[in-house]
């Protein structure tokens, strides 16, 4: 046995009560699921196409009703036509938020691909129809902080308090739905009786209960992500209080037709098979992430979040001395995916972001981030944001891949 498949074999012994710790989430989760199709009454006849308006589209309809469900909220969306997370996030914000309104960010700045949305010029964000963003930061260890909260609010114009789960491109822990139960109760505590909304990307199925569950009005994901199963091949969620919901749909679609009409000509099976599948394959990832941190960690490499307890989301942000070992980690990525591996990647100016990325993304469904991918803008320090991995096994081996693009062992 080798250097690399010796430290890999350490890493597993170690990490085995946490890998015990994961499996009793995912059973919890799957058990949450399953008894959300039964009480659904899902059927065969919620698979099938519909096309030009969709009126009467019972897939549709019981795919949203299915996820609210599942995220213990009132009401959901779900739809192909929610092209990505940002695209979700950026119709809820618009169907929530009008002219002279305030969103207020409590913990930091949103991912980069937000920021357009909210601050763009001249690109129909929500700057230009004169809706005001102000934000407070993080502590120092990711806690909140009250006093700028507390301060916040007294601004009369808030009428969304915004909270991203995920860590984005920052260096800090995801929040745990523990943290986001406590800082919703403080935010009613201040007396804001507006929308409480949750970018919930990357965090679904990691623990046992949603942000819906826990003081949160609206939670928003990708079914790229983790509760498409790996499977989805497009579309996002977006669950709630149904008045919000109400709101939201109307500017999904029209303000007149809301929700009634949406078709999908390829069938809901995927979706529906996706987020049955999710709480698994989540868990897949989040062994995989553990591994890795793990590894790198022993090695040298600076890693968050810690390897002593189940993180909080599926990403792994591991920090690199110079921009060629940075890259040289995501391509190998690239080269152990299972499509398109033969493409040595590059940075590029990729929309959305003020940096160059380098971006590992070998996935069967374009762009999947719970399938194994790893991305990084190419800026000091160089940090590279892993994610994601189907069958823990996969991981594995692209961890002994990795050790030896490093030119480890």
């Amino acid at each position: 046995m080798g250097k690399i498949e010796e430290l890999i074999a350490s890493c597993e012994a170690e990490l085995s009560p946490l890998f015990a710790k994961a499996d009793a989430v995912a059973y919890q989760n799957q058990k949450k699921v399953l008894q959300a199709f039964a009480r659904q009454r899902i059927a065969l006849r919620h698979f099938t196409p519909t096309t030009g308006y969709g009126y009467g589209d019972e897939g549709r309809d019981a795919l949203g009703a299915l996820f609210a469900d599942v995220f213990g909220a009132e009401a959901g969306l779900v739809s192909p036509n929610l092209v990505s997370g940002t695209h979700a996030l950026t119709v809820a914000l618009f169907g929530l938020l009008h002219t002279g309104d305030t969103l207020f960010s409590i913990s930091g700045d949103p991912y980069d691909t937000l920021c357009s949305v909210i601050s763009g010029k001249g690109i129909g964000s929500l700057a230009d129809y004169g809706i005001r963003f102000k934000k407070c930061e993080l502590k120092e260890g990711g806690a909140f902080d009250h006093s700028a909260i507390r301060e916040g609010l007294r601004d009369p114009s808030v009428k969304v308090v915004f909270l991203q789960r995920s860590r984005g491109y920052a260096w800090r822990d995801a929040l745990s739905e523990k943290n986001l139960a406590s800082v919703c109760s403080f935010v009613r505590e201040c007396g804001f009786s507006g929308c409480i909304f949750v970018d919930n990307c990357y965090g679904e199925f990691v623990e046992e209960t949603e942000p819906t569950q826990n003081g949160a009005d609206i939670a928003v994901g990708s079914l790229n992500k983790n509760p498409g199963g790996g499977i989805a091949p497009t579309g996002g969620y977006i669950v709630g209080k149904k008045v919000y919901i109400d709101a939201i749909a109307g500017r999904m679609t029209a303000p007149s037709i809301g929700a009634e009409v949406g078709s999908y000509a390829y069938g809901y099976r995927l979706f529906f098979q996706g987020v049955f599948l999710a709480p698994h394959i989540t868990m897949q990832a989040v062994k995989g992430s553990l591994l890795i941190g793990r590894a790198l960690q022993k090695l040298g490499y600076r890693t968050a979040p810690a390897t002593d307890s189940l993180p909080y989301d599926i990403t792994r942000a591991v920090q690199f001395s110079a921009k060629e070992e940075l890259c040289a980690f995501i391509q190998a990525v690239q080269e152990v995916s299972p499509v398109d591996s033969f493409v040595t990647l590059e940075p590029w100016d990729m929309p959305g972001y003020d940096d160059p990325v380098i971006m590992a993304a070998g996935c069967f469904v374009q762009g999947a981030s719970i399938e194994l991918s790893a991305d990084a803008p190419v800026r000091p320090p160089y940090t590279a944001y892993f994610q994601g991995g189907l069958t823990y096994e996969h991981c594995k081996f692209a961890l002994a891949k990795i050790m030896q693009k490093l030119h480890i062992g």
